[in-house]
């Protein structure tokens, strides 16, 4: 079968030729039509990721159709469409995952190929309401959303949230399900063509944040909010912390940004704000996350749809970060 291989561990990404997967002990092998690209696939390629290996085939987001399936896995699978749940052995608490936590795409092979096996547990059938391209782009962005906005972030109907960073996969499938259960969004970037996308579909404003004292005048013009979810961190992290209601939450659920984050200690302790972690998704919010998707008819916002052999330009061209939504690639 055809892949998008990393073949070293310098950052190398060839389309080659695998051996094809087989169906062991409860596993299913998927013939993939659709997969989906994350930041991390482009942070494993700059080996901006732990524990990174090669050769391994990339991708945590992927869409098709069972083809065979192993002892002990229920025959009713075959010819089904499917979606792929990236969270792989996350444990038994729902508060955060086990130490053999893992995301399918590394060190598993991943969807960006026209074949992968992975544990049938892992399966949903595909939403009826959603194309083949869409729910490629649902599960790994949207179960990371579904749980810090629910899970860890609490969010109600009528609260207001500050989605930072909008046009990412996260953030823009974060404002879609914020909006849906009737909570006021506002959201930051610095792209005004990114912000005008973001009002079109819903929010109530937008502020750039790369303008001067822009907290200053995002707080003049919408008041402090009740949630902010941000998956940058880096130096501008303490510019949100002022902008969150005293008793509020600040949601983190990445560092694209980097690590190092300017932290104004006095607006959490007198505030008293709630720093939350999040990371990924259990089962238990996998299942949530596709129920609360065909509820209210989520579908991901795409950006682009390219064919898999040019996957490897398309990563690349993620270091700028042009998309708006998810880019997709088409397998099969």
């Amino acid at each position: 079968m055809k892949a998008l291989v990393l073949t070293s561990t310098d950052g190398t990404l060839e389309f080659t030729s695998m051996e094809e997967p087989a169906a062991g002990p409860g596993l299913a092998v998927i013939r993939l039509q659709t997969a989906a690209l994350n930041r991390r696939d482009f942070w494993i390629t700059q080996g901006g990721y732990p524990k990174i290996q090669a050769p391994c085939i990339l991708g945590s987001d992927g869409a098709g159709i069972v083809e065979t399936v192993g002892e002990g896995v229920d025959p009713c699978w075959l010819g089904k469409q499917v979606v792929i749940n990236p969270s792989l052995n996350w444990g038994d608490s729902q508060e955060a995952q086990g130490e053999n936590f893992r995301i399918l795409g590394m060190p598993d092979h991943g969807t960006f190929a026209e074949k992968i096996a992975v544990p049938a547990c892992q399966l949903v059938e595909k939403p009826a309401h959603l194309t083949v391209h869409e729910a490629a782009a649902l599960p790994l962005a949207t179960l990371t959303a579904y749980r810090a906005l629910f899970s860890q972030g609490r969010l109600q109907s009528g609260e207001s949230i500050l989605i930072t960073g909008i046009g990412g996969g996260v953030a823009t499938v974060a404002l879609k399900i914020a909006q849906a259960i009737g909570s006021r969004v506002l959201v930051s970037s610095s792209s005004e063509d990114k912000l005008a996308r973001a009002i079109s579909l819903g929010a109530s404003a937008g502020v750039n944040y790369t303008g001067e004292n822009w907290s200053e005048r995002f707080l003049a013009a919408n008041g402090s909010v009740d949630l902010v979810l941000d998956g940058a961190a880096g130096a501008g992290f303490g510019d949100l912390l002022p902008l969150v209601r005293p008793g509020g939450r600040v949601v983190s659920y990445g560092g694209t940004a980097g690590p190092s984050v300017t932290f104004p200690i006095r607006y959490h302790f007198w505030n008293q704000l709630q720093l939350i972690g999040s990371t990924m998704g259990s089962p238990a919010d996998f299942a949530g996350m596709v129920a609360f998707a065909e509820k209210h008819e989520l579908r991901p916002e795409i950006d682009s749809i390219t064919p898999l052999a040019e996957g490897a330009g398309l990563i690349q061209s993620m270091t700028g970060s042009p998309q708006f939504g998810k880019l997709v690639l088409q397998i099969a």
